[in-house]
C-alpha cells in the first residue's frame, strides 16, 4: 500500500483515486469546496463530476491542501491547465520533502506556449521535486469508473518514477505503458483537444463520416509535424498519447471538446458555450496556444488556424470549412502543410 493524494476532485481526479483506492492504496482526494469533500467522505459520491457513481469507501477526502501533501510523497495534480500555476505555487510551500508529481491534464500555457511540466518545474523549487511525470492517453472518466477496460502511458524523465506510477495504477482494467517522450506525449495530449473541438463543430454542421474521417486524419498529420519540429518522436503521436487519445475525443459525447465544438457547429456562440458547459473546455485555449506554437516553429497547421478563426476571429463555422476545402492543392505526404 503506498499514500498518495489526488489534487482535484474533478471528474478526473476522482476516476484516478478510484483506482488508486481500489488497487488498495491509501487514497487522499483534495478538493476546495467543503460540501464536495464531505459529500466524498459521507456519502460516497461525487455527483456534480460522476452522477450515478459509488467511490469506495476507504477513499477519503479534503479540502485541507497541507494535509493532502503531508499525506503522500505521490501527487496526482488533476487541476485544469489554467489553474496549474497557483496550484503548484500552492504546493511549493507546503511541500517538505521531495515529491514525485504526476500531472494529468491536458493542455498548453498561451502565450508563454509552456507545457505543464514547464510549468511545475518554473513554480515548484527543484529540491521538493523528486520527478515529474505525464500520464495521458485514450481516457473518459465516466468509462473508468465503470471498470471499462482503458489504456493510458505515463512519461518521464525519471525512468524509476515512471514505473512507480505505472505500478500504483496497474490493474485488470487500467493498463499503463510508460514512454520516455514527455514531450510528445504532452503536445498529443494537449492538441488532440483542437482536433476534436473541430471535430465536434463537423457533426455540429452534420457534415457526416467522410468529413470527419479526413479531420482526424489530417489533425494528426499536423500535430505529428508540429510535434516532430519542436523535437518529439514521430512514433509517440502512433501511439496512446497520440492517435488513441485523438480518436476517443474526437468520437465521443463524453468529450467536453467534442460537445463544445458540436454546439458551435450548431450556431451556438462561444460565450454561450462556455456558460453552459459549466466545465472547463481546454480545447479554447489550447486552440490559441497551438496558433502560436505553429507561427513560432514556422509550422503549417490549416486547421488550427481555422478553428482559431472561428473562436477568436468571429468567423463562421462554415467559412473556415469553404476556406480549408479551397487551398491550393498539396501531396498528401507533403510535411511542409495539409
Amino acid at each position: 500500500m503506498t499514500n498518495v493524494s489526488v489534487i482535484g476532485a474533478g471528474s478526473w481526479g476522482t476516476a484516478l483515486a478510484f483506482v488508486l483506492a481500489e488497487n488498495g492504496h491509501d487514497c487522499l482526494i483534495w478538493g476546495r469546496r467543503q460540501e464536495q469533500t464531505d459529500e466524498i467522505n459521507e456519502s460516497h459520491t461525487n455527483t456534480a463530476y460522476l452522477a450515478g457513481c459509488r467511490l469506495p469507501a476507504a477513499l477519503r477526502a479534503t479540502s485541507d491542501l497541507e494535509a493532502a501533501v503531508r499525506h503522500a510523497k505521490i501527487l496526482i495534480v488533476a487541476i485544469p491547465t489554467k489553474g496549474i500555476r497557483e496550484i503548484a505555487r500552492e504546493l511549493d510551500g507546503l511541500i517538505d520533502r521531495p515529491a514525485i508529481l504526476v500531472h494529468v491534464s491536458k493542455g498548453i500555457e498561451p502565450d508563454t506556449q509552456k507545457r505543464i511540466t514547464e510549468m511545475l518545474a518554473e513554480e515548484i523549487r527543484p529540491a521538493a521535486r523528486e520527478a515529474l511525470v505525464v500520464l495521458s492517453g485514450p481516457s473518459h472518466a465516466e468509462e473508468v469508473v465503470l471498470r471499462h477496460p482503458t489504456t493510458v502511458t505515463v512519461a518521464s524523465e525519471n525512468a524509476a518514477a515512471a514505473e512507480e506510477v505505472q505500478n500504483l495504477f496497474m490493474n485488470s482494467y487500467f493498463r499503463v505503458y510508460t514512454n520516455e517522450d514527455v514531450l510528445g506525449v504532452e503536445l498529443g495530449g494537449a492538441l488532440k483537444n483542437v482536433i476534436a473541438l473541430a471535430a465536434g463543430i463537423t457533426d455540429g454542421l452534420e457534415y457526416g463520416d467522410n468529413a470527419k474521417a479526413a479531420l482526424i486524419t489530417r489533425g494528426l498529420a499536423e500535430i505529428s509535424r508540429l510535434g516532430v519540429k519542436m523535437g518529439a518522436s514521430p512514433a509517440t503521436f502512433a501511439g496512446l498519447a497520440g492517435m488513441g487519445d485523438l480518436i476517443v475525443t474526437a468520437n465521443s459525447v463524453h468529450s467536453r471538446n467534442w460537445r463544445a465544438g458540436n454546439m458551435l457547429g450548431k450556431g451556438q456562440t462561444l460565450e454561450e458555450v462556455t456558460e453552459g458547459m459549466g466545465m472547463v473546455i481546454e480545447g479554447v485555449r489550447t486552440t490559441k496556444a497551438a496558433h502560436q506554437l505553429a507561427a513560432r516553429y514556422g509550422v503549417s497547421m490549416p486547421l488550427t488556424e481555422a478553428l482559431y478563426s472561428v473562436l477568436f476571429e468571429d468567423h463562421a463555422p462554415r467559412e473556415a470549412v469553404d476556406w480549408l476545402m479551397n487551398r491550393d492543392k498539396k501531396k498528401e505526404t507533403d510535411s511542409s502543410g495539409s
